[in-house]
C-alpha cells in the first residue's frame, strides 16, 4: 500500500540481510536493561504531557522542548520494540538514547506542528481516540507503546512475530511479505499513540502503510524532524 500522505509520523524499520536463526529466544532478556530505562522514562512522558496538555489549552502550542522529549522517548521505544519483539528485523543491540541514531535499522519521528487545536486537546486523546483504541487492542493484545516491558500476547501483532521468528529459525530467511505486514500495524499504531499524546492533530487513518519506508513528515519552520536513511 502507498504511504499515507501527510501524516506527520515517520516510522522505519529495514530488514537485516542475515539474522541469526536462534537469537530471538533471548533478546527480551537482552533488552531488559532497556526495559528498566523506559519504565522511568514513560514515567516522564506521562509527566511531559500532562504539561503539554495545559500548554496547548492556554496557548495552543506544544513546547518544542517537550515534544522532542516525548518524540525521544518513543524513539526509542520503536527501536527496543524493534529490536526485541515487535518485528525482530535486526540483531544490532539498540543504542541508549533519545536521538536519531542515522545508521540504526529503525527510526521513529513526528513533525512538531505550529499550533494545535485548543479545543481538541479536550476531547482527542480519550473519545475521538476510542475508535481507534479498539482497533489498535487487537494488534497488540496486552502490550502497547506505553507498557514496553509488559508483553503477554493475545494480538495479532505478538502472534506474526512468533509466526515470522519460527519461520526464520526453521528456514533461515524472515518473510519479507510478513514483515511489511507487521511493519504497517506497528505504524497505525505509533500514529494512535501519537495522536493520544496531543502531539498532532492529524486524525490517524483506518488503513495500513506496510514496507519499510514511511512517509517523511511535512516540514513546517519550527519542526525539527530529520530525514530518515
Amino acid at each position: 500500500m502507498n504511504p499515507v500522505p501527510g501524516s506527520p509520523v515517520r516510522i522505519e524499520g529495514f530488514l537485516d540481510p542475515r539474522l541469526s536463526r536462534w537469537l530471538w529466544l533471548v533478546k527480551w532478556l537482552l533488552a531488559v536493561p532497556h526495559y528498566i530505562v523506559l519504565f522511568f522514562l514513560w514515567i516522564a512522558f506521562f509527566f511531559v504531557t500532562v504539561v503539554a496538555f495545559f500548554a496547548i489549552l492556554f496557548t495552543g502550542r506544544y513546547p518544542a522542548s517537550l515534544f522532542d522529549f516525548n518524540v525521544g522517548v518513543m524513539r526509542w521505544n520503536w527501536r527496543v520494540a524493534y529490536y526485541a519483539h515487535t518485528a525482530l528485523g535486526t540483531d544490532r543491540y539498540p543504542p541508549f538514547t533519545l536521538a536519531e541514531v542515522a545508521d540504526y535499522p529503525a527510526h521513529f519521528d513526528v513533525a512538531r506542528p505550529e499550533r494545535l487545536s485548543r479545543g481538541l486537546v479536550l476531547v482527542k486523546w480519550w473519545l475521538l481516540a476510542i475508535p481507534q483504541y479498539i482497533v489498535v487492542g487487537m494488534f497488540v493484545g496486552d502490550w502497547g507503546w506505553g507498557d514496553p516491558d509488559h508483553w503477554h500476547g493475545g494480538g495479532l501483532v505478538p502472534f506474526l512475530s512468533l509466526v515470522a521468528v519460527v519461520v526464520l529459525a526453521f528456514t533461515g530467511r524472515y518473510p519479507v511479505h510478513l514483515f511489511d505486514f507487521l511493519l504497517g500495524l506497528a505504524r497505525w499504531v505509533a500514529r494512535v499513540a501519537v495522536y493520544a499524546a496531543l502531539m498532532t492533530d492529524v486524525y490517524p487513518p483506518f488503513r495500513l502503510d506496510m514496507g519499510p519506508r514511511g512517509t517523511p513528515p511535512p516540514m513546517t519552520g519550527t519542526e525539527t524532524a530529520e530525514p530518515g536513511r
